[in-house]
């Protein structure tokens, strides 16, 4: 005999429920439980609390990520909403730190590099001690691959002693004040430069602008370079810097003509002429420098 609920399926049993109907057999044991129905009971109720927990850990999973994009969505602002472009964000005047005047400095201007040629154009300015053993120093000048022995030197106030021809009376009329001379060989060749003296630039250009081939500076011979062009043809030029007029007359030391077909007599003439430039530029380059640094 059993005892259930009329009229319906059996009441499920819950231990911790009162007065809940149990499952009970009657197998003449004078009404023993019925234990298997008992245990599949208890394993029923497990499994539903199982698929209660693990629906409530997805809400949970679900709700938790939910909050989470709209945290990112509100964090962004309502200027950095999806699809906003950026042409619309704040001018970067109204960031913070963009905003406001850029430093402005005081304008300064350097004052501009001294002109060497100012320093060589005139006797006011070129004011360094002049001699030439200052400007042909040394005991040979080297030019390229080709070295050439120095000679004598000499330097005169009396400019016309120094000079023939017709150039005399053309340093005398434009102001010359000094005239320093240089010799230098090679090779049975030798060249005398001269290099003439004048208080300004204007006067060293009118003695070379009146200077012709008839006037030269005396050939100067002593330390070791023999007398040349005393009565030979040879070659000459004339070109002025600054204040400063300069010559050369070069030739054979044994007293041969210079032809237009004496390579070496050119050279030694033409490298002479390009050092006594760059001699006296480098003496106005010096003097600006130090100017500049007083």
């Amino acid at each position: 005999m059993s005892f259930g609920q009329q009229g319906g399926p059996p009441s499920q049993w819950d231990p911790w429920k009162p007065h809940s109907q149990q499952p009970w057999t009657d197998d003449g044991n004078g009404g023993t439980p019925d234990w298997a129905a008992l245990a599949e009971a208890s394993e029923s109720r497990n499994r539903k609390k199982r698929l209660l927990l693990i629906g409530g850990g997805a809400v949970a999973t679900l709700a938790i990520g939910t909050a989470v994009a709209m945290a990112v969505v509100s964090a962004g602002g309502d200027d950095q909403k999806a699809g906003k472009p950026t042409s619309q964000l704040p001018a970067t005047a109204s960031l913070p730190g963009g905003g406001g005047t850029a430093p402005s400095f005081a304008p300064t201007s350097a004052a501009p590099p001294l002109d060497p040629k100012d320093f060589i154009a005139s006797k006011a300015k070129d004011t360094a001690p002049l001699s030439a053993e200052l400007l042909f120093p040394g005991t040979q000048l080297t030019m390229g691959s080709t070295v050439y022995k120095k000679g004598a030197t000499a330097d005169t106030g009396d400019c016309a002693t120094a000079s023939q021809g017709t150039l005399p009376a053309v340093l005398g009329a434009s102001g010359c004040t000094t005239l320093m001379r240089a010799t230098y060989a090679k090779d049975g060749t030798a060249v005398t430069v001269g290099v003439a003296v004048f208080d300004t630039e204007a006067q060293a250009a009118k003695a070379k602008a009146q200077s012709d081939k008839k006037g030269f500076v005396k050939p100067l011979a002593g330390n070791g370079v023999k007398d040349f062009c005393s009565s030979a043809l040879c070659r000459t030029t004339i070109n002025s810097v600054g204040r400063y007029a300069y010559f050369t007359i070069a030739g054979f030391t044994d007293g041969k003509d210079v032809t237009t077909k004496d390579t070496p007599v050119f050279s030694i003439g033409d490298d002479l002429a390009e050092f006594t430039f760059r001699q006296i530029n480098r003496r106005g380059e010096a003097q600006a420098s130090a100017a500049a640094n007083r």
